[in-house]
């Protein structure tokens, strides 16, 4: 087996026939997984991410597939096309938002599929307090773990950026954590057990959040900087991951290829990090 120089993250939120912002449409979302499937490509669990990030080779063209949030779309779409293709992801859930009652129907299931709003829509039904329309349900992050088609961590319990709150630092830094305290407890609660990989609300950390997050117990941090490579021996506190465009699987493969390759995928990620630092001044 030749085993992998670097794993490419691949960050998803909305799969989702409501074209919008940060969504993948159905028809492209499963263009992708059957082409990375056809290709040979490899959806790592979680585990063995961690262990490639401690030294334990994985095959090359392996990858990971994470979504954040926890959006009732990842239920009603990617996770039949998940589980049609044999892949595997990992949805970071903000446990706050997660809801009770009955697993709802998923595309290809049979029944009336529930509506998935795009990505403005469903923060206003959010503000709105109508968070059961738009968010997964316990029972169906059960269904889905149990399918084999994703596991589930942590991204916090409500998800808010309490460095842009008017508070005092010592309060941002306390609500900060109780957040990775409350969201341990929920995942507990509801799944049995917490594991130890994070991700960070709208990608925004400092070195006080870093500290505060492995106090909680939390080793492995995903951000949401693009250009930087996952390595083996490289730092579990700062994983890179790169948006996934609503494209279809040509655009993927390249894009996996220019994350992981040894010699192009530094010089693209220096590049494209000099262009925004460009744009910024």
């Amino acid at each position: 087996m030749k085993p992998a120089y670097c794993v490419p993250v691949l960050m998803y939120h909305h799969v989702s026939p409501s074209a919008g912002m940060i969504t993948t449409s159905p028809r492209n979302f499963e263009r992708q997984i059957a082409g990375l499937a056809r290709a040979g490509y490899h959806a790592l669990t979680a585990d063995a991410f961690a262990g490639f990030l401690a030294g334990e080779p994985v095959p090359d063209k392996s990858l990971l597939i994470t979504f954040d949030d926890g959006y009732l779309d990842n239920y009603v779409y990617a996770h039949p096309v998940l589980q049609r293709y044999g892949m595997h992801g990992i949805i970071f859930l903000i446990t706050g938002l997660i809801g009770d009652g009955p697993a709802r129907p998923f595309n290809g299931q049979g029944g009336q599929l529930p509506a998935t709003p795009e990505h403005r829509q469903a923060k206003a039904l959010l503000a709105a307090g109508a968070t059961d329309s738009v968010m997964l349900r316990w029972s169906e992050v059960k269904a889905m773990r149990e399918a084999g088609t994703f596991e589930f961590h942590s991204h916090t319990h409500t998800h808010t950026r309490w460095d842009l709150e008017n508070i005092p630092r010592d309060q941002c830094l306390a609500r900060m954590t109780q957040e990775f305290a409350d969201s341990r407890a929920a995942l507990t609660r509801h799944l049995g057990s917490v594991s130890a990989h994070f991700c960070w609300p709208q990608g925004h950390f400092d070195a006080d959040y870093v500290r505060l997050a492995k106090q909680a117990g939390f080793e492995y941090l995903y951000t949401t900087i693009a250009h930087g490579q996952n390595l083996a021996g490289g730092d579990p506190a700062c994983i890179y991951r790169f948006a996934v465009r609503n494209r279809g699987f040509p655009w993927l493969r390249q894009r996996a290829w220019l994350a992981s390759h040894p010699v192009i995928g530094p010089l693209y990620n220096r590049w494209k990090s000099w262009k925004r630092a460009r744009r910024a001044s």
